[in-house]
């Protein structure tokens, strides 16, 4: 992951991993809020096949990413990984809805200055998102080698994006990093591949059964990611939306979460993990969250055996120097959640309504 994720797992990785056992055949470890795929990541190195799935594209497509094999990604029609992001870099400026609405151009065509992007880089985005999209329309390149270019022009536009670390709002005065000319880099691919599927959409409605281990890591605080992120999932979709505001957001609400509210939180987390179908629950929660870790364990109690395992302290979000100097660290937690077979929900008399999935890929 090239840029700074809200609730991000990379640094409690380790921990994490340490309570993820081994797979049985043909379970899946479902990373049910799987944001950028660290933690999908690591339990596909320990030998699971995968599942993940989130509300926002943008996020799924950065997990699949990180997942992807020189096998799966060769690009034969282009000569090469390299080459294809080679060809990319060199793509001529386009004027388009990047550049339109978070470049300094915004002024003449809404009346509001958004300084996200320099109009070059801008301009480099929106070359970039369409020479992507032409290849995938003509055959160039295939599903995953699409989605692996999406996510490394993510990558790519936050190295060079004015902001202070997430895109809900730009800063006022240039930084040094967003004048630099926007460059796309292959990253490291793996080296064997493992079965993955995933899904965009509600959490209630992921696919899983009582051998697999579902990760939960739900929202803790008031912030929507949606919001947050807005622009990362206009270049996934690769929509040009009716954008609002002094930021540009595109629109969000439909995919606000309850976990971002503080009187829904525990009631709906509660709901999640009852509904769940798996015998072994692993729960990521902090200190910061909405809900009392004690309230929580209390709650989890009534639904399996529960236990509160504490991850270490790490730094808070600081989305600026002044919140830098006066935020603490917080504390990380993982609850683990056990059942029997007999506790499990009993299976519904009408067919329950699932997510299709965006891809399933099997290259192990």
């Amino acid at each position: 992951m090239t840029f700074r994720y809200i609730g991000s797992k990379s640094r409690l990785i380790d921990q994490i991993s340490a309570y993820m056992g081994h797979p049985t055949k043909g379970a899946f470890f479902v990373d049910a809020f799987c944001g950028t795929g660290a933690v999908a990541e690591a339990a596909a190195e320990l030998g699971w096949n995968v599942r993940i799935n989130d509300n926002l594209l943008s996020a799924v497509i950065s997990a699949g990413a990180r997942l992807v094999s020189h096998e799966q990604a060769a690009f034969k029609k282009l000569g090469g990984y390299s080459k294809a992001i080679g060809k990319i870099n060199a793509a001529k400026p386009k004027h388009g809805f990047m550049w339109r609405e978070y470049s300094p151009a915004s002024l003449d065509s809404c009346g509001i200055e958004r300084r996200y992007f320099t109009e070059e880089n801008a301009a480099r985005i929106d070359a970039m998102r369409a020479l992507i999209a032409d290849w995938s329309e003509a055959g160039t390149i295939d599903e995953v080698e699409e989605r692996l270019l999406i996510a490394d022009l993510f990558g790519a536009l936050n190295r060079v994006a004015n902001i202070a670390g997430t895109f809900g709002c730009f800063l006022s005065k240039w930084t040094s990093q967003s004048q630099d000319k926007i460059a796309m880099r292959c990253r490291e691919l793996k080296t064997n591949g493992v079965r993955v599927e995933a899904t965009v959409g509600d959490v209630f409605e992921v696919p899983n059964s009582a051998q697999d281990l579902v990760y939960l890591d739900p929202p803790y605080t008031k912030r929507q990611y949606a919001s947050y992120y807005h622009i990362l999932e206009t270049v996934a979709l690769g929509d040009e939306p009716e954008v609002e505001g002094v930021a540009g957001l595109r629109p969000w609400k439909d995919r606000a979460s309850d976990f971002c509210y503080k009187t829904r939180a525990l009631k709906t987390l509660s709901c999640l993990v009852q509904s769940l179908k798996a015998e072994r629950v692993l729960l990521s929660y902090s200190s910061e969250g909405h809900i009392c870790m004690q309230d929580m364990k209390a709650e989890l109690s009534k639904i399996g055996k529960s236990t509160m395992r504490p991850l270490g302290a790490i730094g808070r979000y600081r989305p600026n120097k002044v919140a830098s100097s006066t935020a603490s660290d917080v504390s990380e937690f993982l609850i683990v959640v056990e059942r029997s077979i007999a506790q499990l929900p009993k299976p519904e008399t009408k067919t329950l309504k699932t997510i299709q999935p965006v891809f399933v890929e099997s290259y192990a």
